[in-house]
């Protein structure tokens, strides 16, 4: 490609020269594609347009029969084109011919060529075609060229995503465009709003990629960065974030991102190569998402999300565009629509007239999630194309709890969340009624009920729900957010405010659940075929000593004078608790010979999760303080199943015979032993899950905060014997055709409990 610096500049000079023409639509894709041609050397170039019926359709060419365009058209999974289209990355071959999803088309005479390149045609996220270059000669197209043709497929996406082509096609073959639909993602924070979309639009369009002075760009970047930094700071000082009303340890870890010198100096780096400020932002951005996006882990995905934010933030302050619409601008009952959103992103908007969140890509443990939910914000993740199903204005309405969302919803299902949303308000006052009476079914079975938590932004929810303590704070979630491993003193600190918040009540601290595909920033990774099964938790820390004692070196001076329980995650195998508590017992030994405080005492137990420590019940539990039994884990493992898989995460059910006999054996084993059972996860935090692990003999449970409501109303009004009755038998007999949970739920509405 002739001059690697110049030929984009010029390409897309003359490009926004014949965007503004006064031609129609095929003439001005047909100029269009001989521009393109004419910069890359190349003999073709074509232009593909994805339709509504979900097929690739040619739309132009230079070099290809002319007859062959709107005549050709293939499926998305059909050919190199349709891959392109599938998978939303470019494709560069040398002998495309060759290649296992070549498809020939006679008509369009494509096969005197050989070298291929095409590239996805995007706009937020969505594919709205494919551009293609090709060359007889066999050869592979540098990455100079490969970044070329994905800066000018922009141009053809907004020409796209304006509607100019449409005129150009068939009724029923129309540029892909999104029906009025209901969809569903992942609940991230409980609420239902009804409200109009305001499009939160973190990405920038570049159109400045080429630095004339790069001295003046460098300057630039160096400018925003602090003026970003003063912004952040500026948040964290204002009054409305340090009431503790809001998100503020989250708001202290985006602090961190943004004074990240590794960041800075990448950033630097890419302009000093010849780029301007605003486009070395975008390197550095895309190269890290490139990186983290191959771990499979969803919480790193996740802190993802803020890095994103962060640098979107710095790209408007450089070009000059506001991050969010005006206090006077937003509507009353706003709900914000991004791709992804970092927390002070969130905060930017005016709370007050902010009812919901929908997001592609957020997550449950995303920061955003948790600002929402300490905000009250009804939110929703995953939603696939979220930023393209909607126009900003449209009504909509968003189900926090069923994870659902309704665009442009017709009346009737408007009218029928009108009337959800009133009932759910009395709901509320009767929750909140509930929240300093004992948990005690109606045939006098205490049940204790604590939340699981891993920020300090969770600590207030032990007052607001009255829950009898923690019963699982995830210690690793600090060492996740931080730039470099936290000190000792600032675990220390993390630990004694978990303590403080929690007073009398019982904190059991979950020791480092890291490794395998939860990889620490910091810390040396290592490629595993399967990293859920690999060297992570408790084989990381036996294996590397040194962080696992400097932890329990922190929880332990933390809890001087208190009670501290410590939970172990991951453990296959009793001689694995056996070090782990011996390393308790050398840190104990440690503080008293130095004259530190020591708790007043301490209990050490285990997470079951890991099926081989079913089978080790009676030599474990002499050993241990207590158990945990981790839900969400012994499900995947006892199943084979990932939890994350969508194509198999629902081929399985945690209320049935094989997961429900193993819960028993579990709770019976406690008993025995005259050790308390605990169980975190999110059977525990469903009313359908809490009456199934009740009637199983559980007697203390786990919730996320937000379920503590409606499972303890349903307690309140249950007869644990009659559950018990109700359910043990039948976890024993063959497999019918009536599930168990049907069973339960049957039961539950023969007794009135509401589920």
């Amino acid at each position: 490609m002739r001059g690697a610096l110049g030929g984009p500049r010029v390409l897309l000079r003359r490009l926004r020269e014949v965007m503004a023409e006064p031609v129609s639509a095929q003439e001005r894709l047909d100029k269009i594609v001989v521009l393109i041609a004419a910069n890359m050397v190349a003999e073709v170039c074509s232009v593909y347009v994805l339709r509504v019926d979900g097929t690739l359709e040619l739309y132009a060419t230079e070099g290809l029969k002319r007859e062959a365009v709107h005549m050709t058209v293939m499926r998305t999974d059909e050919g190199l084109v349709g891959l392109v289209a599938s998978q939303a990355n470019p494709i560069n071959l040398s002998d495309a011919q060759s290649h296992p999803a070549f498809s020939y088309r006679p008509e369009t005479g494509e096969e005197i060529y050989h070298s291929f390149m095409g590239v996805p045609i995007l706009r937020a996220g969505n594919t709205l075609g494919v551009l293609v270059v090709q060359n007889r000669a066999h050869r592979t197209y540098s990455e100079e060229e490969v970044e070329a043709l994905q800066t000018t497929s922009m141009v053809l996406a907004e020409m796209i995503a304006s509607g100019e082509l449409s005129a150009l096609a068939l009724p029923g073959a129309e540029p892909a465009v999104h029906p009025h639909r209901m969809v569903t993602g992942v609940a991230l924070a409980e609420g239902i709003a009804l409200g109009h979309v305001v499009l939160h639009e973190p990405r920038v369009a570049i159109t400045n990629f080429i630095a004339d002075d790069i001295p003046k760009e460098l300057k630039r970047l160096d400018d925003a960065i602090n003026k970003l930094r003063a912004d952040v700071d500026s948040m964290l000082d204002r009054g409305e974030v340090s009431d503790g009303a809001e998100s503020r340890e989250v708001l202290e870890a985006y602090r961190m991102f943004a004074h990240d010198r590794g960041w800075l100096d990448r950033m630097r780096e890419a302009v000093s190569s010849g780029l301007t400020a605003e486009a070395g932002v975008e390197r550095v951005q895309s190269d890290t998402r490139a990186r983290m996006l191959r771990a499979t882990d969803p919480y790193l995905r996740e802190r993802l999300h803020d890095l994103d934010d962060l640098a979107n933030r710095l790209m408007r302050q450089l070009m000059g565009v506001d991050h969010a619409p005006r206090k006077d601008q937003l509507p009353d009952n706003a709900v914000l629509i991004a791709r992804a959103m970092g927390p002070a992103a969130l905060l930017d908007y005016d709370r007050k007239r902010l009812r919901g969140l929908v997001l592609e890509e957020g997550g449950p443990t995303s920061h955003v999630a948790i600002v929402a939910r300490a905000l009250g914000i009804a939110a929703v993740g995953q939603i696939e194309n979220a930023t393209s199903i909607v126009e900003a204005g449209d009504s909509i309405i968003v189900d926090g709890a069923s994870g659902e969302i309704y665009v442009r919803p017709p009346q009737d299902i408007e009218n029928a969340y009108a009337e959800r949303v009133r009932l759910r308000a009395r709901r509320q006052e009767q929750y909140q009624a509930l929240r300093g009476k004992p948990c005690v079914t109606k045939d006098g079975k205490d049940i204790s009920l604590m939340i699981n938590a891993g920020f300090v932004v969770d600590l207030p929810h032990i007052e607001e729900t009255g829950a009898s303590g923690i019963g699982l704070f995830r210690t690793e979630l600090q060492f996740m957010i931080a730039p470099a491993m936290p000190r000792i003193g600032e675990q220390l600190a993390l630990y004694r405010a978990v303590l403080d918040a929690a007073g009398k009540k019982p904190v059991t601290f979950r020791t480092l659940d890291i490794g395998g595909d939860k990889v620490l920033p910091y810390m040396r990774s290592f490629e595993e075929e399967n990293p859920a099964l690999g060297w992570r938790a408790i084989r990381l820390g036996l294996d590397r000593p040194g962080l696992m004692r400097s932890q329990i070196r922190a929880l332990l001076r933390a809890s001087s004078g208190r009670a501290l329980r410590i939970m172990f995650p991951m453990v296959a195998m009793v001689h694995e608790f056996d070090q782990a508590k011996a390393m308790v017992e050398n840190e104990l030994t440690h503080l008293r010979r130095h004259g530190h405080g020591l708790p007043e005492r301490v209990e050490v137990g285990v997470m079951v999760e890991v099926p081989s420590l079913l089978f080790q019940l009676d030599e474990l539990l002499p050993r241990v303080d207590f158990l945990s039994v981790g839900s969400n884990d012994l499900a995947q493992f006892l199943y084979a199943i990932d939890r994350g898989n969508t194509r198999v995460a629902d081929r399985f059910d945690t209320i049935s015979a094989p997961m429900l006999r193993a819960l028993r054996d579990i709770a019976d084993k406690g008993r025995e032993y005259k050790k308390s059972v605990t169980l975190c996860g999110e059977m525990a935090s469903k009313p359908v899950g809490a009456l199934a692990l009740v009637a199983l003999g559980y007697r203390s449970l786990s919730l996320t905060p937000s379920a503590m409501g409606p499972v303890k109303a349903m307690l309140l009004d249950l007869d644990a014997a009659k559950a018990e009755a109700m359910l043990r038998p039948l976890i024993d007999k063959p497999s019918g055709s009536v599930s168990i949970r049907t069973q339960i739920e049957e039961f539950a509405a023969a007794e009135g409990l509401q589920l």
